[in-house]
């Protein structure tokens, strides 16, 4: 039964991803950014605020790198991810986000200069060429004459400010609980926004981005979240960790069905290689996970 809830959070994520494709020719990226984490921050006063406000003296020590985790998680990752839509495809933006483990082992093994096993190494070799090959559109040799498209460098921008914010959030382990956690950094998140908001042509919400901002806002934001915490909670994290390999897939299936985005071969081998790629990185922590029962 407690598989349910990260296959759930990770359904509402790949959802979210085809919303964030959608909410590309309605709603303007800043707009929709700063009414998600706004929608989100409203809800979770009335439950957090009491508790955050009475840990005030507490939290003063730890506020530069709650900032650090709003702007890199909230700000930067799921920001981009809406300006990177006017120019990518949802099945580009599921496969590229999935590269989020290889990501965070990568700077982990720079940050701590450690070098990556034979297992990581292969399975970063294997996901490099299906990215290439992704980009590539099936010739990863175009990329030397035409470049990387936009959206998709957009992308892979954001999933590496992601995984930085998975390697903080795991290495500071701020002491507070999970929601408090969120409710400052969702918070802090709208006051970065606020100059994005701003900035924007039109704040505007039309009658079809409604929707757009209530799943964005609610389903992505929060009862992804809770899902999330409860599989970590009774799986462990590494357990609960292997359900985002199924990201792209869910992600290329609804956006085939919802948004008419054809799945070509090159998607199959590319995406194909690049969750490879990932699960053979990962090998070596479920043996060590088996070991451990």
């Amino acid at each position: 039964m407690h598989i349910f809830f990260p296959l759930l959070a990770v359904m509402i994520w790949a959802t979210n991803t085809v919303v964030s494709k959608a909410a590309a020719g309605v709603l303007e990226p800043g707009a929709i950014s700063f009414y998600r984490w706004f929608l989100a921050a409203l809800i979770l006063t009335p439950f957090c605020l009491k508790a955050v406000w009475q840990q005030r003296q507490a939290i003063r020590p730890y506020l530069s790198k709650f900032v650090v985790l709003a702007l890199l998680g909230m700000v930067l990752f799921q920001c981009i991810a809406y300006y990177a839509a006017h120019s990518t495809t949802a099945t580009n933006m599921g496969v590229i986000t999935s590269l989020v483990p290889l990501s965070s082992l990568l700077l982990n093994a720079f940050m701590t200069k450690t070098k990556p096993s034979m297992a990581a190494s292969l399975g970063i070799f294997l996901s490099l060429c299906g990215v290439l090959f992704l980009l590539g559109k099936g010739h990863p040799a175009s990329l030397l004459h035409s470049g990387i498209n936009h959206g998709d460098a957009l992308m892979l921008a954001g999933t590496v400010a992601y995984a930085l914010y998975g390697i903080l959030l795991r290495r500071w382990a701020l002491p507070f609980k999970h929601w408090h956690s969120l409710y400052i950094q969702i918070v802090l998140a709208v006051l970065i926004l606020i100059p994005v908001a701003f900035s924007t042509q039109s704040m505007a919400i039309p009658a079809e981005g409604v929707g757009l901002v209530l799943f964005a806002g609610i389903a992505s934001s929060l009862v992804a979240a809770y899902c999330w915490m409860h599989g970590v909670h009774h799986l462990g994290a590494d357990r609960t960790a292997v359900f985002m390999n199924l990201l792209p897939l869910f992600t290329a299936l609804i956006a085939m069905f919802t948004l008419g985005e054809a799945i070509q071969i090159f998607h199959l081998l590319g995406g194909g290689l690049v969750l490879l790629g990932v699960i053979v990185a990962q090998m070596q922590s479920w043996k060590k996970l088996s070991q451990s029962k």
